[in-house]
């Protein structure tokens, strides 16, 4: 909750000026949210209705795993592994060989992961903070 007002502050003071990403959908005007969901919720709560977003050249599931990558040094839970793995294996139909050498782990450390959210009950894996795109328009 403090880092959420820290946010809408830092908005609201307009010093904060770093982009949203997004990657295109293929459809004109359409874009998949890759990384900013809290910075554009910030900026409805303050009654703003555009942001500034860099486009990404490339597919959602490149984009998320580039996203990834571009985030190393953040401690990332088991729990947000597991759920993007499981959305990449099935979204867009990655397999255990291609997640483990994409993630650079082993196939069962990606098993491990994915058995950890599928074991979950429904209603906890809503996901608050999950790493799945949104569509959103122009």
């Amino acid at each position: 909750m403090q880092r959420q007002r820290r946010l809408l502050a830092s908005l609201a003071e307009a010093r904060r000026r770093r982009r949203i990403v997004c990657a295109a959908t293929g459809e004109a005007d359409r874009y998949l949210v890759i990384d900013g969901y809290k910075r554009i919720a910030a900026l409805q709560q303050l009654g703003r209705d555009t942001v500034e977003a860099v486009v990404w050249p490339m597919s959602e599931a490149e984009a998320l795993l580039l996203d990834r990558s571009l985030r190393l040094s953040e401690q990332e839970t088991a729990l947000e592994q597991g759920w993007l793995l499981q959305e990449l294996e099935q979204r867009f139909g990655y397999g255990l060989d291609e997640l483990a050498r994409r993630f650079d782990r082993s196939v069962s450390w990606v098993s491990r992961r994915l058995a950890l959210v599928e074991l979950l009950p429904e209603r906890s894996s809503s996901r608050c903070g999950r790493a799945k795109s949104r569509r959103t328009s122009r």
